[in-house]
């Protein structure tokens, strides 16, 4: 029997540009005169409805309206209410309240509403705000607020307010309370779609525990479901994240090997039940790979004849439309039908800023919200075009899209709305009303208060900008009129489509440089392209020899006498050379990441950063450079002389460079120090000779006299020649504390000049998490800074501090986490762990390894391919802080947990390392943020993220203590280092007087 034919694969640009989409959007905007004539009388008439609504319990629209998202009260909530309930500690609740009440007025806030929850969330949050003083400090307050009434009223009454809204917007902590409660509640013929909360799975067991709460509610639903038919039955949404702990592009073999049956088994479960059953949208770059997922499962002939299986569709995205056409093919090719769930999208500034991390041509969401808005009547349109194939559920809040969409329906058949719990109740009562027939699903979430109240933040910031219909349809001060505008008519023509306020990721740093070029690894076609390209420029690596000490000599020497031709050329000749590197980088961007996997062992991820980094340093120094190098500084003075100050180069540089950053930092000391004025003389680690060597080609080719840098190859012994050289005028130095050490005395012992050394050695890096922190957003950070590269990065963390009440969740989400990633072939794009750099490295890391079996316990112990230089991850849980005595430089992390009340002398054991690169702290207590900044004098703090991959002028990288000498590389106080001052003050008064002065008396 021959098989079935394959399915068409998904096609679309990622990210095409925005004034073509408006093009054509706005030639099929307009409706006809009839149908544009009955949106405006039913548009008003819902608006009408919601702003008499003010009554009742409320819903978000009366949170909103009480607590605006523009005041201080409304962020302060928001905080309040991601994480409150999550903290299981009394202490660290206590100061969290304080911290956040302490932001906002809540005490003196005049309650504007009169919906019960509305009154008695602010009630309860007024109650805290007036027992805790705002401005004193936490131990300060709660210490005489615990002898006048004692802590727990103010933290039961700040959790009271927490689960009052909570409770609103859930209908059930469980799926059966759920049932319950909806039928209940239920009007005849009404439906409901339920969200099971969480977030998406970071651990084996985590997707095993999503899976097995949708298969009990699918379960549970299709029991109470009773006997409609559909599409008038219960149904469910599935999110994809939650059943595989690497959903991701890379990953791509190996989820749609287990991924896919887990999915097709539920999917089955849901035919069984004939329930709805919707394969939730992910972001951008999860886009295609579930679109392979949910094809793969559709197809599946034991799904034939059921038609409730489904996917939801971001409008904000703009391959909404061609993913509609796609799934349309795909139902077709099937002979099939399916539900498709039209929304707007939920994490638009999560998506702009990946795509500026990214470094992306453009952004894959629409930048203005009438565009989003555009996109999705056009998708609407096109979805009541595609009955009966395809069933359209439209989700929205907004009374003119509901209003548009009936009218271009013309009927109420084959479709039907969709609006959340808690939301959208007075606006879809009216339509009710006026129009009995139509029909709306109720989107309910299900799950505990912990992850609830995170999913109500989401809905908080997505309804509440000021740019958001829910937000300006409760203010009362916002013209109706104003609220039917179309979004064609605001968007005007193509050229208006994109806002101007959100540069293109690669104009983020204009006008002084362009951001250099990424890859999204979630584009299909992009990174085929890229493999493609690195394969092509994949070459065998030569075998280079060594220096002598006796060229280390002579290359001195000739560097000296480039030095005077180089240093009299001008800053913009020399930030040509620099900016014609960085194109040429970007040119040539697979030959280096090939290099830096084959001889760096870089994975494709770190191999596309380097070399991002690597053009970032040319760029930058080259915008810098320009500025600083250019005309001299004028200073005041008095009448009749002119005083400047002006920088130029030292002399011979030395720039001795390591083997984890081959490519970027080998340019970027190599870069600043030239574009300083100097010439150079660069010695790369033995380990990886053949990047440095092409590099230093790259930077000739762009225009680099031969003299003004040289290159030596060679060990540790090269380094330490040229840094007894009589006639170097500086060294930057990136490596080990010791050498480092070593340098400064061999400079100090010299006789001749004081010259400088600018060296960025290691560190104990830690990273400090309470109980406030989001565990799946500490696991990610984690998993990030500890073991990407191999560990093998200055800034990698080392030492993680896990407050007591939380560790024991927070150390196992960890370790599940770290059991998924994939170690291997550098050259495998599915590849998290490469090798570290020789023998010599793993031998060291092993024998760690063996000694912290000994002495710690053992979380984590992952397993290694045989042969080559590869050391598994491992964690391993300490008694304290101050037993991790030096820099473990591979893939090992440490744990210690801390009380709340030790907090001071955790910070105090960091402290007493010496070391001082990069931390980061994990909390949603500012105050804690704060203490922390303010006792450790650490180079590089990050805050509720990773605390690698610090980025050339947004994040100037560099320590001090044992960490380093400062200034901080890719920052404004780095090219300076490399130069000599020069004031010069002029008499100008001196040839027969003050003319000037003389001239301009009247």
């Amino acid at each position: 029997m021959p098989s079935d034919p394959p399915l068409a694969e998904f096609t679309a640009a990622y990210a095409p540009d925005d004034a073509a989409l408006a093009a054509e959007l706005l030639v099929t905007a307009a409706l006809p005169p009839d149908r544009e004539a009955r949106i405006d009388p039913l548009a008003t008439e819902l608006i009408t409805a919601i702003r008499g609504s003010e009554h009742g319990l409320g819903g978000v629209e009366a949170m909103l309206r009480e607590f605006a998202l523009s005041t201080k009260e409304g962020l302060a909530l928001m905080v309040l209410a991601e994480a409150l309930l999550r903290v299981p500690d009394a202490a660290t609740a206590d100061a969290f309240i304080e911290d956040k009440l302490g932001q906002g007025d809540f005490a003196h806030h005049r309650i504007k509403s009169d919906a019960v929850l509305v009154n008695a969330s602010a009630w309860a949050l007024g109650l805290s705000a007036r027992l805790v003083h705002a401005g004193e400090t936490p131990q300060g307050t709660l210490a005489a607020l615990t002898k006048r009434i004692g802590a727990p009223p103010v933290r039961a009454a700040t959790r009271h307010a927490m689960r009052l809204i909570g409770n609103h917007f859930v209908l059930g902590e469980t799926i059966e309370a759920v049932l319950a409660r909806a039928q209940a509640q239920a009007r005849e013929g009404s439906r409901y779609s339920y969200d099971m909360l969480g977030e998406g799975a970071r651990t084996a067991e985590d997707a095993e525990r999503y899976y097995q709460s949708y298969a009990d509610a699918i379960t549970a639903i299709g029991r109470s479901a009773g006997n409609a038919a559909l599409p008038a039955r219960p149904g469910i949404s599935v999110k994809l994240s939650a059943l595989h702990p690497r959903f991701e592009a890379i990953s791509r073999d190996r989820v749609m090997r287990e991924l896919t049956p887990r999915l097709l088994e539920l999917a089955r479960l849901a035919k069984h039940h004939d329930l709805a059953f919707t394969v939730d949208a992910e972001e951008a770059d999860r886009l295609e790979l579930s679109l392979e997922v949910f094809a793969a499962c559709f197809a599946d002939a034991s799904l034939k004849g059921w038609d409730g299986y489904g996917l939801a569709v971001q409008a904000y995205q703009k391959r909404a439309a061609a993913v509609i056409d796609h799934v349309a093919e795909l139902a077709g090719a099937l002979d099939r039908r399916m539900m498709l769930r039209l929304v707007k999208g939920a994490y638009w500034d999560t998506e702009i800023k990946r795509a500026q991390e990214r470094g992306l041509a453009d952004y894959p969401v629409f930048t203005r919200k009438p565009m989003t808005d555009l996109n999705y009547l056009h998708c609407a349109r096109r979805l009541l075009t595609l009955r009966p194939r395809l069933f359209p559920q439209f989700a929205s809040h907004n009374a003119l899209t509901v209003a548009t969409i009936l009218a271009e329906a013309g009927n109420c058949d084959g479709y039907e709305f969709q609006r959340l719990h808690g939301m959208g109740e007075a606006l879809y009562a009216q339509l009710l009303a006026e129009h009995p027939q139509t029909v709306c699903r109720i989107y309910a979430p299900v799950g505990g208060h912990r992850d609830l109240l995170a999913y109500l933040v989401r809905r908080l910031l997505e309804n509440g900008a000021n740019s958001s219909f829910v937000a300006q349809a409760g203010d009362d001060s916002v013209p109706i009129d104003e609220l039917l505008a179309r979004p064609a008519a605001l968007i005007g023509n193509a050229e208006n489509a994109r806002n101007p306020a959100i540069p293109l990721p690669r104009d983020l740093y204009q006008p002084q440089r362009l951001n250099s070029r990424g890859v999204e690894l979630g584009d299909r076609s992009a990174l085929a392209a890229l493999l493609g390209e690195i394969e092509d420029a994949r070459r065998t690596l030569p075998t280079l020899a060594s220096a002598t000490p006796e060229q280390a000599a002579a290359a001195v020497r000739a560097a000296r006498n480039g030095f005077e031709s180089w240093s009299r050329t001008s800053a913009d000749h020399h930030a040509g050379i620099l900016r014609r590197a960085g194109d040429l980088l970007e040119q040539r961007r697979a030959a280096f990441i090939a290099l830096l996997q084959d001889e760096g062992g870089k994975t494709l991820d770190d191999g596309v950063a380097e070399v991002r980094e690597a053009i970032d340093y040319c760029r930058y120094y080259a915008s810098e450079g320009r500025r600083l190098f250019g005309e001299p500084l004028e200073l005041p003075g008095p009448t009749g002389e002119r005083n400047t100050l002006a920088l130029r180069g030292r002399g011979v540089f030395v720039a001795i460079s390591p083997w984890n950053f081959p490519l970027a930092i080998f340019l970027g000391q190599i870069t600043a120090a030239l574009m300083a004025g100097n010439a150079v003389v660069a010695k790369p680690a033995e380990q990886t000779p053949v990047i440095a060597e092409v590099a230093v080609r790259l930077l000739h080719e762009a225009g680099l006299p031969r003299e003004a840098l040289q290159l030596l190859q060679g060990d540790s012994r090269i380094g330490a020649a040229l840094v007894e050289q009589p006639d170097i005028a500086g060294v930057v130095f990136t490596g080990s504390t010791e050498v480092a050490r070593a340098i400064n005395r061999t400079l100090a012992d010299k006789d001749g000049p004081i010259v400088p050394l600018i060296a960025e050695t290691g560190g104990i890096n830690a990273m400090i998490v309470d109980a406030t922190a989001l565990p799946e957003q500490v696991a990610d950070d984690v998993i990030a800074s500890a073991f990407r590269s191999a560990g093998q990065r200055c800034s990698a963390l080392r030492l993680l501090c896990v407050q007591d009440d939380v560790a024991d969740r927070v150390i196992a989400m960890i370790a599940g986490a770290a059991r998924e990633l994939k170690i291997g072939d550098p050259r495998d794009p599915a590849t998290h762990v490469g090798p570290v750099i020789d023998a010599e490295a793993k031998a060291r890391l092993d024998a760690h390894i063996t000694k912290m079996k000994r002495e710690a316990q053992l979380h984590f112990a992952g397993t290694a391919p045989t042969g080559g230089n590869y050391v598994a991850p491992h964690i391993f849980e300490l008694r304290r802080a101050s037993q991790l005595t030096e820099e473990v430089f591979g893939p090992i992390l440490h744990v210690v947990r801390y009380k709340a009340a030790e907090f001071d002398d955790l910070l105090d054991d960091i402290a007493a390392t010496g070391y001082a690169l990069t931390l980061g702290v994990q909390s949603r207590i500012d105050d804690t943020i704060a203490r922390v900044v303010a006792r450790l004098p650490t180079g590089n703090v990050y805050v509720n993220r990773n605390i690698i991959g610090a980025v050339v002028g947004v994040q100037p990288f560099g320590g001090s203590g044992l960490s380093g000498t400062g200034p901080k590389a890719g920052g404004p106080h780095y090219l300076p280092r490399f130069a000599l001052e020069q004031t010069v003050s002029i008499n100008t008064a001196a040839a027969g007087g003050n003319a000037a002065l003389l001239t301009g008396q009247n």
